[in-house]
């Protein structure tokens, strides 16, 4: 990792190696630019990030990607129903030497890509709640640390299809943004067809590497904050608690449980990194109204009214913005 002069020197770099890696998905991935640009703020702000769309939009393909353009190391789970807790993050095995010891499991890795999340029960789900939140897991006793930087980029198939468990709330809290994945438009479509079609080969480029990345998050978080800015991301995030006194009529009407402090953090972390990539020392709302959706979308719980009238998550920040 190079030295910079100033840290304003390190945002243009910053600022640099984002259109690099934007250029060099967009080699494989065609459209998707706002899910991109999501991906990319969360793993620059140390986020894990959940993918949401129904089978056969890239989500996969796209978070192997963005591993490959990273050079990060790269473990794919397939969550299923029958999945064990120890298939992801590893036990302890009897060598021949007849001595325990621990056999790492897949989550050992810089992106852990977690495909069709909520395929798997509870139980399961539940075993990466230690490693998202402590960057560690705790077997026989014993405390593994995992590899830094490390991300959880998860994939899930909408709620109302078969088959699926709701992921819990305190796990759904882990993951810094919700993406979500629509179909490609006609013309994105034709050219997806045209290139998975044919004999063409991408090379990808290895724009960052895990040190310049820890480099980057440390940079984004000495990003200085206007108090107007902080107050702002506070106040709507207050907005979505239907138990504050504030709280507007929507939210009371349409809201059983809104966003916690996380949120907050999120949508500061959030802003500042969105700042720097266009080209701004400090954030300001706007950079905050740009993180709104991802970050609140999933920490929003309707109530029965709003699930009965089709209001959804997104209509409802919309109306708080």
């Amino acid at each position: 990792m190079q030295a910079f002069a100033t840290d304003i020197d390190a945002a243009k770099a910053l600022k640099s190696k984002f259109e690099e890696i934007r250029a060099a998905i967009g080699k494989v991935i065609v459209g998707q630019d706002d899910v991109v640009n999501k991906l990319i703020i969360s793993i620059l702000c140390n986020g894990h990030s959940l993918l949401v769309g129904v089978p056969g939009l890239a989500k996969t393909l796209l978070v192997k990607t963005v591993a490959d353009v990273l050079d990060l190391s790269f473990k794919r789970i397939q969550f299923t129903p029958d999945l064990m807790p120890t298939d992801i993050t590893g036990a302890e095995i009897l060598d021949e030497h007849r001595n325990f010891r621990f056999l790492k499991g897949p989550i050992f890795a810089n992106i852990v890509l977690a495909d069709e999340i909520n395929r798997t029960p509870p139980k399961t789900q539940a075993a990466l709640l230690e490693a998202m939140q402590e960057r560690n897991i705790t077997a026989g006793g014993t405390i593994f640390k995992l590899p830094a930087p490390f991300f959880v980029l998860a994939t899930q198939n909408p709620i109302e299809q078969e088959g699926t468990y709701p992921l819990p709330e305190a796990q759904l809290d882990r993951f810094m943004f919700q993406i979500t994945l629509d179909y490609p438009s006609f013309a994105e479509e034709v050219m997806i067809v045209r290139n998975t079609t044919s004999a063409m080969t991408t090379e990808l480029p290895k724009v960052l590497d895990g040190e310049a990345i820890l480099f980057f998050q440390d940079l984004i978080r000495r990003v200085p904050v206007p108090d107007n800015v902080l107050e702002y991301a506070v106040g709507l995030v207050h907005k979505t608690r239907p138990t504050n006194a504030t709280a507007p009529d929507v939210t009371r009407q349409f809201i059983s449980y809104g966003a916690g402090p996380r949120a907050s953090q999120y949508l500061i972390l959030g802003a500042k990194c969105h700042a720097l990539l266009n080209g701004k020392y400090s954030p300001d709302i706007e950079d905050v109204q740009a993180m709104a959706m991802s970050v609140l979308r999933h920490r929003v719980v309707r109530n029965y009214k709003a699930e009965a009238e089709g209001m959804t998550q997104d209509a409802l920040i919309k109306k708080l913005l």
